[in-house]
């Protein structure tokens, strides 16, 4: 295994990449970026939820906060992206902001919870925000099911996602089938997640591994 992380990283310095995961909440994203980091020695960006002022109202709101929450995410998702193209260096990203308008700004608004007046700004902000970025060279994308969703956002605990319903979930993962399905800015790989276990089984990651390198 050592020699191969070797030939790998010393593959990551001669042509910078930007790495893309996609995933419903659930997923793995935030464990796979951190693993890829470690094995291939790449710059982490992570999901700015921590700093959302509004994610906790929203959860509790979701019409009164859902079109806010979304502004912020899109804004903030719009800098890393800009922070992520100045670096030098080959960077991994949780989640983009393909995902926030196709799929979770989306979901509120077929749900009714953004209306059609302000589903018409958002769509002229991400839009306009979109031409002034370059894609991902490489989008990877976790299939997981529901119930496994459901299971892992139980298991980690997090206050704020201790009332959404499943059907919210479900809803997600249908919109992330149709995105994914006509995504076409840039390669693609799709890993499914449901019982994928690089971390501690041997076999797991050694194919993820290959899988990876293949694709970079």
């Amino acid at each position: 295994m050592q020699p191969r992380r070797r030939i790998l990283r010393a593959a990551r310095v001669k042509k910078k990449r930007y790495i893309a995961v996609a995933g419903n909440m659930g997923s793995g994203k935030s464990s796979l970026v951190k693993f890829l980091c470690k094995e291939f020695e790449l710059t982490p960006f992570f999901e700015p939820n921590d700093r959302n002022p509004y994610l906790d109202d929203f959860y509790e709101d979701m019409p009164g906060y859902g079109f806010r929450s979304q502004i912020y995410f899109l804004i903030h998702r719009f800098r890393i992206h800009k922070e992520m193209e100045g670096l030098a260096e080959t960077v991994v990203q949780d989640r983009t902001i393909y995902e926030d308008a196709e799929i979770f700004a989306k979901n509120l608004h077929k749900r009714r919870f953004i209306d059609a007046r302000d589903w018409r700004t958002y769509q002229e902000l991400y839009e306009t925000l979109t031409r002034e970025l370059k894609p991902p060279d490489l989008m990877i994308y976790l299939k997981c099911s529901t119930p496994s969703l459901m299971k892992r956002i139980a298991q980690r605990g997090r206050k704020s996602e201790e009332a959404i319903p499943r059907s919210y979930v479900a809803k997600l993962n249908d919109l992330y089938e149709e995105w994914f399905a006509r995504y076409d800015r840039s390669p693609t790989l799709v890993l499914p997640s449901d019982r994928m276990d690089y971390v501690t089984d041997l076999f797991d990651r050694h194919d993820l591994l290959s899988t990876i390198s293949k694709n970079l």
